[in-house]
């Protein structure tokens, strides 16, 4: 699998295999481009509204903004690191921590939240064309839900078939026509800021910070860790690590900081904006434009909406082929958008409500992905030698066929960490209702099946602990049970 790499040309043909060394001619500041571009999404001004739904000040949410949104970028960086020193994608690298056939495990959830979030951002997509076409009289109905889908599908679809070195370029265009088109929007709704309001807000207890910053750190940085050495498989081997993990939290966290805490001075001056966000998160924020903007609104929403979507579905493609597909890359990344487009129709026009089916989803696959992040942490930061890239696709290497001590890890974490989630859109997400089954036994929360639906009662209720649990209990287990394995792994070289 060590085959070089062809010359760059319009569509990248590298699927899983090693990337050639004449190949690798990134820079660790090059990282800046594809998690900057993915990552200014006006969409991240309706966590304002998001957080604060827990119950918490515009101080305690900015404060859990910048803390979470840098942590779980800086998560990120690490798992960059292995994109370095191994030169294969992601879920490649991961199997040095499964084994060849266990990485299909982890490989799975990781595929499903791909595929999650890539729908989720063309869904946002197209819920703001319609609503900036129907504000403006153009058009209005389900000929335009449906014609969105399609174009906006074909879009992100066609910038992931071309690949790495199409979208590097342009992720690097976007950066800076998506950032100056986002400070405009930022300038006009000024003066929507109620600062009396903002300020006035009561603080809410420990716990719901808790819970608010499991929600930024899976909604941010632990959204995208799955994918993160797919973007730093094409560095130099020579690159520094403490540089990999710096631009990436720096391209990543930048951007979402300053419109999150932005998010949250519109959210908390506006109460029935807050309340919009929660069907329509772009649709809302279109309300409080001046007509003349609505165009170059709808314009930068897009854009910064489909680059998301591409990194998604060019890394899910990836994945896809890492569980044993055999097809060309291209067609891998094909494949996924035929999904997104399904996944986008179905959920613009049967889908009641957005962000209740979307955070029950985070929190979900965030669960056993934060448990594998921390897994392949451990794994990273515990080895000293680059990755024997042959036994990364050979089941009789010495990273074997499978891992039993990953997966029980994984597999364990994940079960605890489910029982100590819930599912806060249980009239949205029924599906989702057997989450929480240990918050009764140890204290924490009291299920309620009111006459309006089930909830549940408890400060720690929401707090979601489970997904810090299963990311710290990977990471701490793999350090201390994987340790000697990996030496010996590493003294065969």
């Amino acid at each position: 699998m060590t085959t070089p790499s062809p010359t760059p040309g319009l569509i990248e043909t590298t699927g899983i295999e090693i990337i050639a060394e004449s190949e690798r001619t990134a820079r660790p500041r090059d990282l800046v481009w594809p998690w900057f571009a993915a990552n200014i999404s006006v969409f991240g001004m309706s966590y304002g509204s998001y957080l604060l739904g827990f119950g918490i000040s515009f101080w305690q949410a900015s404060v859990v903004a910048v803390i979470g949104i840098v942590i779980s970028f800086a998560l990120c960086g690490l798992v960059a690191i292995a994109g370095k020193r191994g030169s294969a994608p992601t879920m490649v690298l991961s199997r040095a921590a499964f084994g060849v056939h266990g990485q299909k495990l982890p490989g799975i959830i990781s595929w499903l939240t791909s595929i999650g979030w890539e729908t989720s951002l063309a869904i946002s997509a197209v819920l703001a064309t319609a609503t900036v076409f129907s504000t403006l009289g153009v058009a209005s109905g389900r000929a335009v839900t449906v014609i969105a889908a399609v174009l906006i599908a074909a879009l992100i679809v066609t910038a992931s078939v071309l690949g790495y070195h199409t979208i590097m370029r342009l992720q690097s265009v976007l950066t800076w026509a998506t950032g100056i088109m986002t400070i405009l929007f930022m300038v006009l709704t000024v003066p929507h800021i109620d600062w009396q309001a903002v300020a006035s807000m009561p603080s809410g207890p420990p716990q719901a910070m808790i819970g608010a910053l499991v929600m930024v750190m899976t909604g941010f940085g632990l959204g995208w860790i799955n994918i993160a050495a797919d973007w730093s498989r094409y560095q130099r081997r020579t690159a520094s690590d403490a540089s990999i993990v710096l631009w990436n939290t720096v391209g990543g966290a930048a951007a979402p900081v300053v419109l999150v805490v932005f998010g949250l001075l519109l959210a908390g001056s506006d109460q029935t904006l807050s309340e919009a966000i929660s069907g329509d998160p772009i649709g809302a924020l279109v309300s409080i434009l001046p007509l003349w903007a609505l165009i170059p609104f709808w314009i930068v929403a897009v854009l910064t909406l489909v680059s998301g979507a591409v990194l998604g579905i060019y890394s899910s493609g990836l994945t896809l082929l890492s569980l044993g597909i055999r097809i060309p890359r291209p067609a891998a990344a094909a494949v996924d958008g035929v999904i997104l487009t399904v996944g986008t129709i179905w959920v613009a026009f049967f889908a009641t409500s957005f962000i209740g089916p979307f955070q029950s989803f985070l929190i979900t696959l965030g669960v056993p992905i934060a448990g594998w992040a921390g897994i392949l942490i451990a794994d990273v930061l515990t080895r000293r030698r680059d990755y024997d890239e042959q036994a990364l696709f050979d089941p009789r290497g010495r990273y074997g066929a499978v891992d039993w001590t990953s997966i029980v890890t994984l597999v364990v974490v994940s079960v605890l960490g489910w029982g100590l989630v819930v599912n806060s859109s249980a009239a949205d997400a029924p599906w989702n209702n057997w989450q929480g089954y240990l918050l009764e036994p140890l204290g924490l929360g009291t299920y309620v099946d009111g006459p309006a639906g089930p909830y549940w009662e408890g400060n720690w209720a929401y707090a979601n602990v489970g997904v810090l649990l299963a990311l710290v209990l990977g990471f701490l287990v793999t350090l201390v049970a994987r340790r000697g394995r990996i030496r010996r792994q590493e003294a065969t070289a």
